[in-house]
């Protein structure tokens, strides 16, 4: 993989510094830039040209205003789950993924961090970007309809790592409401951001969509997501009906 070059956007030198030394050891990242404000941003992308940029949540307007100019792999950093909204709105805009940025606090856990962090700027190069006008309803001409080889299948599960949430909001309004087996999906993802995350998949979904909750059914036309940090597993009950376990 070719260097990743990298823009860090944030009004807290702090951060900026901490995710700075972060990436230094890296062989794949170069950290080409760093700006206080999106402003600065969008000057510093148009000069430099960088593979991906990674502004504070703050950053939504910057998001908007960079993918109406030039489409750039955007990592957006967030502070807690408190900001699910804006982080959903910040991937409506166009970002591809999201990542919790490093707080005083919590100096223990920067060397599990900083792995996940290169692991989504390396994702978040190669990820395909592009305009974003509205939510993606339909996405293909002809959407994932029920076939002979689907009706034998008991479940469909989906796991997704970085860039998760883009293409989920891709791949889920192309499911048919006739899409006759459940759809089950895991996907990594910050603790506390899976059941709004959830809803606004439903908005664009044919299928039902909700977030996944111990004991709930697992119904055929429907899709369920995993909460944050769990794997699922399923068990048939003594009247046929298969129910969720976390």
């Amino acid at each position: 993989m070719s260097l990743v070059r990298t823009i860090i956007v944030d009004d807290s030198a702090f951060v900026r510094k901490v995710v700075a030394e972060m990436l230094s050891d890296s062989p794949y990242i170069k950290v080409v830039g760093l700006a206080r404000n999106g402003e600065a941003a969008l000057e510093m992308v148009e000069q430099l040209k960088p593979d991906v940029v990674m502004p504070e949540l703050d950053g939504v307007g910057f998001v908007r205003q960079q993918m109406a100019r030039k489409p750039v792999p955007i990592l957006i950093l967030t502070a807690s789950p408190q900001d699910a909204e804006r982080v959903l709105e910040a991937l409506e805009a166009g970002a591809v993924d999201f990542i919790q940025k490093p707080t005083a606090l919590a100096n223990h856990d920067l060397l599990s961090m900083r792995g996940e962090l290169i692991q989504k700027i390396k994702a978040a190069a190669l990820s395909p970007v592009r305009p974003v006008t509205e939510p993606p309803r339909i996405a293909l001409a002809k959407p994932i309809e029920p076939t002979q080889s689907s009706t034998k299948m008991d479940i469909v599960v989906l796991g997704i790592s970085t860039g998760g949430p883009q293409a989920l909001r891709y791949l889920i309004p192309q499911f048919s409401a006739r899409f006759p087996v459940p759809l089950v999906i895991v996907l990594h993802i910050p603790v506390g951001y899976t059941a709004l995350f959830a809803e606004k998949l439903n908005e664009i979904s044919q299928l039902p969509f909700k977030e996944a909750a111990e004991g709930c059914v697992v119904k055929a036309g429907e899709a369920l997501l995993a909460p944050a940090g769990h794997h699922l597993t399923f068990k048939r009950m003594p009247d046929g009906t298969v129910v969720v376990q976390l």
